[in-house]
């Protein structure tokens, strides 16, 4: 501690240069009243703020000294006792806090988690089956990688004719790479027939299927296998997927096979498809075609993905040969 504020000037300076303590002439008076056993001069007041000194029984006006041990017990018991208090504080609202922690902590494990993971692929298959009869309003899906196997797309002709049946909205994305697969395209034309929407686009997200808005499944790439799976319930997660597939699905290519005629399509009459096409019967390649018509390659990309659709192709090499098999492409 420091002089009391009532010191004098030069004990107060050296209390202030020598840091928290007793100043030295503090201490020498209080070495005076130990070896003479009594104080008849003024004390500084440290002293006997700190109880090192009281008056003497027979004559107040003379100090004896109190052994520091004392003065201290009486200086802190106190202290002590109000942080005794406060530890018994402390340790009663850790016990009243600990209640409620527990009954958090067991309705935290009995309610679903929100993100689940799916270990096998029969796990998974089982899970999609119930997910697919739950559905009641919005089944999306991106599937990527191109043409999907003949069993996966045998059991998605098993499983989605009962979702469109109850007037669920289905969408599917895939990328352009199916639109020439003969088995991608009849399964597309069936599910089109009983009311499924699909798009392709270039480039796709990681596969994704979403429920009613609020059920998501995605791949769990963390492991080597590929059979293991995140079922996620977060609205927050759902929420924000859905709009990702929204975002792709407005500005993907339609697919829409049913109302495609059998016959030749009509002659081409955009100028700037009909050069884009010209171009690529030529063997150039999507970066030079854009570098002479002044187009980016992605427009030359959906030039040539509108055409393949509009006359069947199954390549580029098909397109260009029914191109020139049926005079599309000739000067008018």
């Amino acid at each position: 501690m420091r002089c009391q504020n009532d010191c004098r000037d030069d004990c107060r300076d050296d209390c202030e240069e020598n840091g928290p303590g007793l100043c030295g002439e503090t201490l020498e008076s209080y070495r005076t009243a130990v070896s003479h056993g009594v104080l008849t001069a003024p004390p500084p007041p440290c002293l006997t703020g700190l109880g090192l000194l009281r008056p003497h029984p027979a004559d107040a006006r003379r100090l004896v000294p109190v052994p520091p041990d004392v003065a201290q017990h009486r200086l802190v018991q106190p202290l002590e006792q109000a942080l005794r208090e406060r530890e018994s504080e402390l340790l009663s609202l850790r016990r009243t806090l600990a209640q409620a922690d527990s009954v958090y902590r067991q309705e935290a494990r009995q309610a679903p988690a929100p993100v689940q993971l799916l270990r096998g692929n029969d796990v998974i298959h089982q899970k999609l089956r119930q997910l697919n009869a739950a559905c009641r309003q919005e089944l999306q899906a991106v599937q990527p990688g191109g043409p999907r196997s003949a069993p996966a797309l045998a059991e998605a002709a098993r499983q989605l004719p009962d979702v469109l049946a109850r007037g669920v909205r289905h969408r599917t994305l895939y990328q352009h790479t199916v639109r020439g697969h003969p088995a991608m395209t009849e399964f597309m034309t069936a599910m089109q027939q009983a009311g499924g929407q699909f798009r392709t686009t270039g480039l796709l997200v990681d596969r994704v299927i979403l429920y009613d808005r609020s059920v998501a499944l995605i791949p769990d790439h963390r492991y080597s296998r590929p059979d293991h799976a995140l079922l996620i319930e977060h609205p927050a997660i759902t929420a924000y997927l859905a709009g990702v597939f929204d975002l792709i699905w407005d500005t993907a290519e339609p697919v829409d096979l049913v109302d495609t005629p059998t016959s030749t399509p009509p002659l081409l009459t955009d100028e700037k498809q009909i050069g884009v096409l010209r171009l690529m019967v030529q063997g150039h390649t999507d970066a030079s075609i854009a570098a002479r018509l002044g187009m980016s390659a992605r427009s030359v990309s959906a030039h040539i993905s509108r055409a393949s659709t509009a006359w069947g192709s199954r390549s580029r090499a098909h397109l260009a040969y029914l191109l020139a098999e049926n005079g599309a492409l000739r000067a008018p």
